[in-house]
């Protein structure tokens, strides 16, 4: 067992942070406080090559796996970019792994060139508001006509639709009672967004504004059959490879947030002088501080091993679940202590943990809900009846 990462990993790592480092607080407030698409740290990025580490070469990608962009995320995270850095990159990354995988020699062609240069920004369009995270009740219907599919229905919090103009967009071609399981008969598409058939509106959110949500309305799209992405009714498992490194993505970036709070919030109660001594030499300011450095140093260790499980082909469902469910959970506790240190000025924007807080609150909600992840393992890792 070999913990020492290797040398294109410390690289990726050190010119991350770097880059990331070019765009300072006042960039990402300012970004936050307008709800303006990054758009200067996302070219930067892209002109560095950075979108497309997880697509093969021949495709004008690094051709490097899910550990080294999860290690990406992190950093971007951890500079202080928070999610309204990751989100901006991330739909790239994990959003066209399932195109990697499964889709023809033609669309990946077509698609993973321009999406590797930052020229193409495709959205993830799954989640619908009557179904959440019962994913095989969707009722987003694409019907077949000759050689293209007509999609009508609707789907919520689909990031970064505003700025997109294609979606990888999950539908029924089968009805739930013409199949022989209920992840059956759903079918995955990278649809354009067409505005004269789909309704992009915006949803107004707690944090992350930089990066929009939206709800979109289909309206009889036509999807040409050449843009099915696998096999027409297997979607649901070609999705698993976007959604299981999606929450390694999700889990690092969670990390890096609670990096950077815990770093903030370690330096103020070095600095700050209250009742003639620093506030960090008074243990009850030291112990949750030293909590949160042990907890994230440990679940960086389960993020490593579920990248690496995924990238050598081996199952990792309940490493990608758990990775995200403990991340997510001690990054916002280390953004939390976070605000806590800095009192009356952690509710102060000026700080920026504030804004560590907002955005990494959202990782307990989403892309799972962190009570489906206990599901999962109470269920498959535990052998317990299903409980939902």
């Amino acid at each position: 067992m070999n913990f020492e990462p290797t040398e294109a990993q410390q690289q990726i790592r050190a010119q991350a942070r770097a880059l990331a480092g070019r765009f300072d607080d006042a960039y990402w407030r300012r970004c936050d406080s307008q709800h303006e698409f990054p758009w200067e740290f996302y070219q930067a990025f892209a002109a560095a090559g950075w979108l497309g580490i997880a697509i093969p070469e021949a495709y004008g990608g690094a051709g490097l796996g899910i550990d080294e962009a999860s290690i990406l995320l992190e950093e971007v995270s951890a500079s202080g970019a928070a999610m309204n850095g990751a989100t901006a990159l991330h739909l790239t990354i994990f959003g066209l792994n399932p195109v990697v995988k499964h889709g023809t020699e033609d669309l990946k062609q077509r698609i993973l060139p321009a999406a590797a240069r930052g020229e193409l920004h495709v959205a993830f369009g799954v989640t619908e508001p009557t179904a959440g995270s019962d994913t095989p009740s969707i009722t987003t219907f694409a019907r077949r006509d000759g050689d293209q599919f007509i999609v009508s229905g609707q789907k919520v919090w689909t990031s970064k639709a505003k700025e997109s103009s294609k979606v990888l967009l999950l539908a029924r071609t089968a009805k739930p009672e013409e199949s022989t399981r209920r992840t059956d008969g759903m079918t995955l598409f990278l649809a354009n967004l067409d505005p004269a058939h789909v309704t992009i509106r915006e949803i107004d959110k707690l944090g992350r504004h930089a990066v929009d949500s939206n709800e979109v309305f289909y309206d009889e799209l036509p999807v040409d059959a050449r843009d099915v992405v696998g096999e027409v009714g297997r979607g649901f498992y070609h999705l698993l490879d976007g959604l299981n490194p999606e929450r390694i993505l999700v889990a690092s970036e969670a990390l890096g947030i609670g990096r950077v709070a815990l770093a903030r919030a370690t330096q103020y109660a070095r600095d700050r002088v209250v009742f003639g001594r620093p506030i960090g030499q008074n243990q009850a300011i030291q112990f949750p501080l030293a909590d949160s450095y042990a907890k994230l140093k440990t679940v960086e260790l389960l993020i490593r091993k579920a990248a690496w499980l995924y990238d050598t082909g081996q199952p990792c469902g309940a490493e990608a679940n758990m990775a995200k469910y403990l991340a997510s959970e001690w990054g916002f506790e280390a953004a939390d202590r976070a605000l806590q240190v800095h009192g009356g000025f952690g509710y102060a924007k000026e700080f920026d943990v504030e804004r560590y807080w907002r955005e990494v609150r959202v990782m307990k909600i989403a892309p799972v809900t962190n009570e489906m992840v206990l599901n999962f393992i109470g269920q498959h890792e535990l052998g317990l009846p299903r409980s939902y």
